[in-house]
């Protein structure tokens, strides 16, 4: 079973004190969150810790999804810029979002926001496979604007396109799926976290409602090889959401 942290939790530090305390837990992977503070990132910091590492793509500011062709595209060249940065340093995974409809756009053009997105996650995916980088697209939680809320159909546009779905436990559940009802052959990695269902929270594991043990033995009896990476707001939730994955899972 491969545990990772997300730099999320650190996100207003300096990338190194992040890293130091998730490799001084013990924990292997670190999926780096690609953007300001860190749309910069030293190779030779990355190099000098013994961790192995995904890429969370840029999210804040960019849109694959923009009706405007100098947003999508430039939205475009930053996520390329994220593979470029996994190939060099032989990352698992790249998790990318499939855009955003605002309001305008949500209430007259959806299909073309439907139609943008699938043009950019099928030119994503090609960039990456020709990189040897796996590229996976992530299921969002039920916010105003935001695109492929539904598992079915993401899993569905990805199996259409030969790529992989990144599944965010926690976005599933406010969503409204039940842990039973998330898991797709096209998951690949994991984001992991808790909540209510009434907020993304990104909780502690085991800190909200989620039945985490019912989706994750799921996928360890589907002999899921991705990486489980915990997505969580603080320090002190790496820590108890990992105490949380030791007690439940053979880790």
């Amino acid at each position: 079973m491969k545990i990772g942290a997300s730099s999320l939790a650190g996100i207003e530090y300096p990338l190194e004190n992040t890293l130091e305390f998730i490799e001084n837990l013990g924990i292997e992977y670190v999926e780096l969150v690609h953007q300001y503070p860190s749309q910069n990132i030293d190779v030779d910091v990355l190099e000098s810790y013994n961790l192995k590492y995904s890429i969370h793509s840029p999210f804040m500011d960019v849109n694959i999804a923009a009706l405007q062709d100098k947003s999508r595209l430039n939205s475009i060249e930053q996520i390329k810029n994220s593979i470029d940065l996994a190939n060099k340093i032989n990352a698992e995974a790249v998790v990318i979002h499939p855009g955003l409809a605002p309001f305008l756009a949500n209430k007259y053009f959806i299909d073309k926001v439907y139609q943008y997105s699938n043009e950019s996650i099928k030119e994503l995916g090609e960039y990456g496979k020709e990189l040897g980088v796996l590229t996976t697209i992530e299921n969002m939680p039920t916010f105003d604007g935001m695109i492929y809320q539904n598992l079915q159909d993401l899993h569905e546009l990805l199996v259409s396109l030969d790529m992989s779905m990144t599944l965010d436990i926690g976005h599933a559940n406010h969503a409204g799926y039940f842990s039973e009802a998330m898991y797709f052959d096209s998951i690949k990695h994991i984001h992991c976290h808790d909540n209510f269902g009434d907020d993304d929270s990104h909780l502690a594991l085991g800190e909200g409602s989620i039945e985490l043990n019912t989706i994750i033995n799921t996928l360890e009896k589907k002999n899921f090889d991705g990486i489980y990476i915990i997505e969580v707001n603080d320090y002190d939730s790496i820590k108890k959401s990992y105490e949380y994955m030791k007690k439940n899972f053979k880790i």
